[in-house]
């Protein structure tokens, strides 16, 4: 097989588990906190935290995937710090939101991060695009809007928790640019999950303790009642590891369009497996709303690219 050949294989296998490992751990967190009766986002971002710290400490010390970034100053893991806790609200409020809405309409209000990340790019960095830009954001918001009012299973709270999380994750990507912006304080994704999962634990476990105070008692009765229960947490907390680490690869690997693009596709795919799997009710104007949405998405992306 020829070089090129090899490459375009080892590509396509890399974005096959990119959207394998994204889709399922979304799909698996709907299944236990709505289907299964496991009802605590809060220690299961923990999990998951716990399996990124892990995993990435393998990866980068054992398995030397990428160089090892060292803390060069205080100052530097106060920055990195600040970023965990607002990676923490963004997954914990994720997570809270999939026990109360379906995976489809979680998908098209998380589609709308570009629409935050630029709100918070003009607030904090002062950043303008040009007008055409923020044009393409009009359908991005107008879509969840319209997904809104026809979505037949919409929960206030888990819409608020959605849009919160949604608005923290593009705060993050913002503040990420500006607090590890000195190239003596920049780090990789992977080395940057190393440091941020272990300060997520730390926060995430005093948070458990008060906020989900059962939550040992039920789990180990669930584990009692399902005996694939301790399985399924891990496969869950694996495979949101895996997330992180594909979609590292897949942006070494490819162009930041072809990412984007990829990304665009990948709600949809995750939406039409969703509602395959969990047959929630979907109507018209939510389905019209969702493409809207994205539309808006393929859009804004364009624009940004041209009117650099």
């Amino acid at each position: 097989m020829s070089s090129s050949k090899k490459q375009a294989l080892f590509i396509a296998s890399l974005i096959t588990l990119w959207y394998s490992s994204n889709i399922g751990v979304i799909l698996l967190n709907k299944f236990l906190l709505s289907n299964y009766g496991f009802r605590f986002p809060i220690f299961l971002t923990m999990c998951h935290m716990s399996a990124c710290a892990a995993f990435s400490y393998v990866s980068i010390v054992f398995l030397k995937l990428v160089p090892l970034q060292l803390i060069k100053s205080r100052p530097q893991f106060i920055k990195i710090a600040t970023l965990s806790v607002v990676f923490c609200a963004s997954v914990v409020g994720g997570n809270v939101s999939l026990r109360y809405l379906p995976v489809s309409f979680n998908q098209a209000v998380g589609a709308t991060t570009p629409f935050f990340t630029a709100v918070f790019a003009y607030l904090i960095t002062f950043k303008r695009e040009a007008w055409i830009t923020y044009a393409a954001l009009v359908p991005v918001v107008t879509g969840v809007i319209i997904a809104s009012g026809g979505e037949p299973s919409f929960h206030l709270f888990g819409f608020i928790m959605c849009i919160s999380a949604t608005a923290a994750r593009a705060f993050k990507s913002v503040l990420q640019g500006v607090l590890l912006s000195s190239e003596g304080e920049k780090l990789n994704s992977m080395n940057l999950l190393l440091y941020m999962s272990p300060i997520a634990v730390l926060v995430l476990l005093p948070s458990t303790l008060i906020m989900e105070p059962n939550v040992l008692e039920a789990t180990l009765l669930l584990g009692r009642e399902h005996k694939f229960m301790w399985l399924l947490l891990l496969i869950n907390s694996a495979t949101a590891y895996a997330a992180n680490l594909t979609n590292f690869l897949v942006t070494k690997h490819t162009s930041a369009l072809t990412l984007q693009v990829l990304g665009n596709a990948k709600g949809a795919v995750a939406v039409v497996i969703s509602i395959l799997l969990f047959r929630n009710p979907v109507t018209v104007i939510g389905i019209g709303g969702y493409v809207i949405t994205v539309l808006g998405v393929v859009a804004y992306g364009e624009a940004k690219r041209r009117f650099k």
